[in-house]
């Protein structure tokens, strides 16, 4: 990513021998929060875009655990990153107030999300413009 809005890749170490490979998560220990849900999208066409909005308090970590896909994430202040996700050690940490999309999922795409919080429909801001303008209005 070539210009910091928040959003920032991260590679998780490997593990493993001619077994296979292992790749371990912990909350607060490798991403900045604690984990309260976990939930994962898969069976998406590759002209579908999932997300297409922004979290008042959930902070993310996106890994395509399997397949491919790219996030588009926006920080409502003019600037934007995309990311491709195609390496199952290695993931998206989004904090909160960050819109996202992701989009061009491969047929073989298993998208994990991560979550600080429980799911509460109250904090999805689903309109763009609302989102930008509770960015700008709040000073996020």
């Amino acid at each position: 990513m070539s210009k910091y809005i928040g959003a920032q890749m991260l590679e998780f170490s490997q593990k493993g021998d001619e077994r296979g490979r292992l790749v371990i998560i912990e909350g607060m220990e490798d991403i900045p929060f604690d984990i309260k849900r976990i939930f994962y999208i898969y069976g998406s066409d590759k002209n579908v875009v999932r997300g297409q909005h922004a979290n008042r308090k959930s902070k993310f970590l996106l890994i395509n655990v399997a397949g491919t896909s790219k996030v588009r994430v926006r920080d409502g202040k003019g600037n934007e990153a995309v990311f491709s996700l195609n390496r199952p050690h290695t993931g998206i940490y989004l904090p909160e107030m960050m819109w996202k999309e992701m989009y061009e999922f491969s047929e073989d795409s298993v998208l994990l999300c991560v979550s600080s919080e429980h799911y509460d429909p109250a904090e999805y801001i689903r309109d763009y413009e609302e989102f930008v303008s509770l960015v700008n209005e709040q000073g996020v």
